[in-house]
């Protein structure tokens, strides 16, 4: 088997949700700290340039693109609306030789709403679930035309978050074409767990996030109702060593079924608060001291 690559998101210098937090981060700020932390690659973010400014950027640094989120609207727009656009999306990772293309369904979704994300999330009807799963293997084969694996991730406040739904979702999919991303803070502030979905699911899981969770904060959004955006802001969010989530235990069992590919530290933050670099050096340090030693 290939290795584990390890790899820590953009999304805490810089949020594509809420553009003006963390504005200032820079693209060699960013890929400067990820170096610094000690990290293999990172993920495209929404404010990164075109492929032959971010390569020759990555080139200097020695680093590597993991990947990069897609908005599919597949239930309202199509799949021939979509395929277009995601033609574009698969073109730029090839560029930047990425391994995976990260799809998600924003078709109702309210995570970038002010809805709360603990009760309304939305639900699809068989008939969207149809559109849904058929456009997904559609954009599978796609991706493949770019040497990319689709993976979809399941996420907070959209119609494919809950376990009974990633299970629908990999039922009704090919599993030659649409492959899953393992996000541990999504299913765990979903469904209060983590390990069944690695373990139904390891076979499709080809690109992980490590995301921790502060379960206090989580349990105070959740009492007030809170959005998406309002709870990452209040700090529900972490990186790996500074939450509840017993991370051993998940690399252990990636390990044991020979897991190869990305492993992105993602930590949803207001970099004003939490100080991303400093962030990126307590994953990495825990990544160190309680991780590594696993694979010995």
């Amino acid at each position: 088997m290939g290795e584990i690559l390890w790899g820590i998101a953009p999304i805490g210098w810089r949020n594509d949700d809420i553009p003006e937090i963390g504005a200032e981060n820079t693209l060699s700020h960013l890929l400067s700290d990820i170096v610094v932390a000690g990290f293999q690659g990172t993920e495209v973010g929404g404010f990164f340039p075109e492929a032959k400014v971010l390569n020759k950027e990555l080139q200097l640094r020695n680093l590597r693109i993991a990947g990069q989120w897609f908005s599919s609207f597949l239930i309202r727009d199509g799949l021939e609306q979509t395929s277009s656009l995601f033609h574009k999306h698969c073109a730029y990772l090839k560029e930047v030789n990425a391994s995976v293309a990260v799809v998600s369904e924003q078709t109702y979704s309210i995570q970038g709403t002010q809805k709360n994300v603990f009760a309304e999330k939305p639900y699809f009807t068989d008939e969207e679930w149809e559109k849904l799963t058929n456009g997904l293997n559609g954009l599978g084969k796609i991706a493949e035309e770019y040497d990319l694996k689709l993976v979809y991730h399941h996420h907070m406040g959209t119609g494919v978050q809950t376990l009974a739904e990633i299970d629908r979702l990999m039922d009704a999919t090919d599993p030659n074409h649409v492959h899953l991303l393992f996000d541990t803070g999504h299913i765990y502030v979903s469904d209060g767990d983590y390990m069944t979905l690695l373990a139904k699911h390891m076979n499709r899981i080809k690109h992980v996030h490590f995301k921790d969770v502060r379960e206090n904060i989580q349990g105070e959004c959740k009492i007030e109702g809170l959005s998406f955006l309002q709870s990452f802001l209040r700090g529900m969010f972490t990186v790996p060593g500074d939450g509840c989530i017993d991370f051993t235990e998940v690399y252990e069992y990636l390990l044991r079924a020979d897991y190869s590919g990305w492993i992105v530290i993602e930590a949803e933050q207001d970099p004003a608060i939490a100080h991303p670099l400093e962030h990126a050096l307590i994953a990495r340090k825990y990544i160190n001291e309680k991780l590594l030693m696993l694979q010995v």
